[in-house]
């Protein structure tokens, strides 16, 4: 079983009292979590200074390809975040499959989203495949788990800047009317979303999904309406009859 590490609860005092003793800052837990995995977790920007400055490293993953960045963005850990972004390579954030953006929108911390989008990172980089295929959704954007979460906060940040709402196999704009978060609704809608989108990994006609979600829901069926839904569309039907002819219902 794995140990807490004094990292990890921030005893800066005594990591700094086993690195004077020999410690290795390099060292590795049973799980492949380094001593700076460990900190980023606890926050303690002294801990994530101290081992930085014994030769840490923050482009180091776990076993789940994780970096020190990602938890520290996930756990909400703003000033721990500030050190571990100048610490990590971008090279090391490519090969681990996602972006500290992805974290911070998971955990919900709209405080690390804003300072990793000062610092450059891109909203709109896309998970890598094979990531995104252990999701059933196979999503692959930030905004989309911030819109999953029901996070107004970060779906607002990430909106605000530049992230494409029609960047995921099931578009965000479904996801939003299927949980009736009418707020997030008109916030994708302002901000480019295809209202009339289809989920194609399910739905082979052009019948649009959304409406599928919004037909007992009068409030949300008119925001639809009103923001460019295509009525028609319902009845345009790519399928032939029983004898192969082709039609338009």
């Amino acid at each position: 079983m794995k140990q807490p590490s004094k990292a990890e609860y921030g005893h800066c005092d005594v990591l700094e009292h086993l690195i004077h003793k020999g410690g290795d800052v390099l060292a590795l837990a049973d799980d492949g979590a380094s001593v700076m995995f460990e900190a980023a977790g606890g926050g303690n920007p002294d801990c994530i200074s101290l081992l930085l400055e014994y030769g840490g490293s923050g482009n180091v993953p776990n076993r789940a390809g994780h970096l020190p960045i990602h938890r520290a963005a996930y756990e909400g850990h703003y000033l721990a975040l500030k050190y571990l972004i100048p610490a990590t390579s971008k090279n090391a954030i490519r090969k681990s499959g996602l972006t500290p953006i992805h974290s911070a929108a998971d955990g919900q911390s709209a405080q690390c989203l804003e300072l990793l989008i000062e610092n450059g990172f891109d909203v709109n980089t896309l998970l890598a495949d094979h990531i995104s295929q252990s999701y059933d959704d196979e999503r692959k954007t930030a905004l989309y788990f911030a819109v999953s979460n029901n996070d107004v906060r970060c779906t607002e940040v990430l909106l605000a800047a530049g992230a494409d709402p029609n960047l995921d196999p099931l578009n965000c704009l479904l996801v939003a009317v299927r949980a009736n978060n009418y707020e997030i609704v008109r916030l994708l809608l302002s901000h480019g979303a295809n209202v009339n989108c289809y989920f194609m990994h399910v739905n082979d006609t052009r019948f649009p999904s959304v409406i599928q979600y919004a037909l007992n829901d009068e409030v949300m069926l008119r925001l639809l309406l009103n923001n460019g839904y295509q009525v028609e569309m319902c009845f345009d039907c790519m399928h032939g009859d029983i004898f192969g002819n082709s039609f338009v219902c």
